[in-house]
């Protein structure tokens, strides 16, 4: 098979490893491989998924757009290069690719066109911009069956039309990772960590850490809360960190390997107000971990065999203090449930199945074109 995949950045996310590990498996099977990336290449440590490629000698193109002003140009971009290609199928990753490369592939005379959904997001004028592009896919995945629903309702996407192929995860990466030394940034090495790992962004619902930060790290406690990442509220997390003294809490760029940080917190917080399948909760769980997750889009099914331990209602502050304190208060509980959720991304969200779902539904779809 010849595939394209199109994506809106390379620069690190759940959607953005899950095409790498798809590319590379693909590639691995022989078949020929192609990424495009509509932004610019990432720059220093974020570009850790463009070596990963490089690796495997995937070398993506990319058409640098930063900006809605350069779509244009960069739709007659890829147009071209599509066919040049020549690709079987196209498949498109997030909002501004599932538009921006529907319309090229189109263009380009490529019959096959497979769309990508991640999040569930209201947002009406994205969503009537890809509902037009959705009716000129073949197929639209989505990550978890609530993404599906979402399509369905929001996209108009038919239930033959849609399929769900959840993210995956290297488990091993995770699971043999040697816990980060606190030390090393201030703290005493026993310190009990709740960890926060994301961007900085009004959707990751930061202001309920905020909230309960006298539960989560009572002052004069050896409890702390790690927060790792950037985005448009660092300045204003940074501003609010520095009136706690920074004793007890932290926040840290950017990390090009996040798993020593998640084998050494003692939970994941993740109180998003809308998600898709969060590759975050993913790899906490390869971790050996236990989460803390606001029941958004694709945390349910992750957690669905310890629902009632590690989810809670969004928006509500103050049951996601009283479910982390549970894990905070008690190590066993932790180290045990952590087991039952690294055997469940071990069993169902590894990334030879991921591979292998997307596949088999290529074949099917060339199979049924001729």
């Amino acid at each position: 098979m010849r595939i394209a995949f199109v994506i809106t950045e390379l620069n690190p996310g759940g959607a953005e490893r899950c095409l790498t590990e798809l590319a590379i498996g693909m590639t691995q099977s022989d078949d020929d491989v192609r990424v495009f990336s509509i932004g610019p290449r990432p720059e220093d440590q974020h570009g850790v998924l463009v070596d990963r490629m490089a690796e495997h000698g995937i070398a993506p193109e990319y058409l640098g757009a930063g900006s809605v002003w350069q779509f244009a140009k960069a739709r007659k971009q890829l147009r071209d290069a599509l066919r040049l290609f020549a690709p079987t199928i196209v498949q498109t990753f997030l909002f501004h690719a599932n538009v921006l490369g529907t319309l090229a592939a189109k263009e380009a005379g490529i019959a096959t066109r497979v769309g990508g959904l991640r999040v569930a997001e209201v947002n009406p004028i994205r969503y009537r911009m890809e509902r037009r592009c959705v009716k000129q896919m073949r197929k639209v995945v989505c990550v978890s069956d609530e993404v599906k629903q979402f399509a369905m309702k929001y996209l108009a996407s038919g239930a033959e039309q849609t399929i769900v192929i959840p993210n995956a995860v290297n488990t091993t990466r995770f699971s043999t990772a040697l816990s980060f030394p606190w030390s090393s940034i201030g703290w005493p090495d026993d310190s009990i960590v709740s960890l926060f790992v994301g961007r900085m962004h009004p959707q990751k619902g930061l202001e309920l850490i905020q909230q309960q930060i006298d539960r989560l790290a009572p002052a004069g406690s050896k409890r702390r809360v790690l927060l790792v990442g950037d985005g448009p509220l660092a300045k204003k997390i940074d501003r609010w960190i520095d009136l706690q003294g920074g004793r007890r809490v932290k926040r840290l760029p950017y990390q090009r390997d996040i798993a020593p940080l998640m084998k050494a917190a003692r939970v994941l917080i993740l109180p998003s107000h809308f998600e898709g399948m969060p590759n975050v909760v993913l790899e906490m769980m390869a971790a050996g971990r236990p989460v803390v997750s606001s029941r958004v889009e694709g945390s349910g099914e992750l957690l669905s065999h310890q629902a009632e331990m590690q989810l809670f209602a969004p928006h509500d502050s103050e049951a996601m203090a009283f479910a982390a304190e549970r894990f905070l208060t008690n190590p066993q509980l932790s180290d045990e449930i952590g087991l039952q959720n690294q055997t469940r991304v071990r069993n169902d969200f590894s990334i030879l199945t991921m591979v292998d779902r997307y596949r088999s539904l290529y074949r099917s779809l060339l199979e049924r074109s001729g």
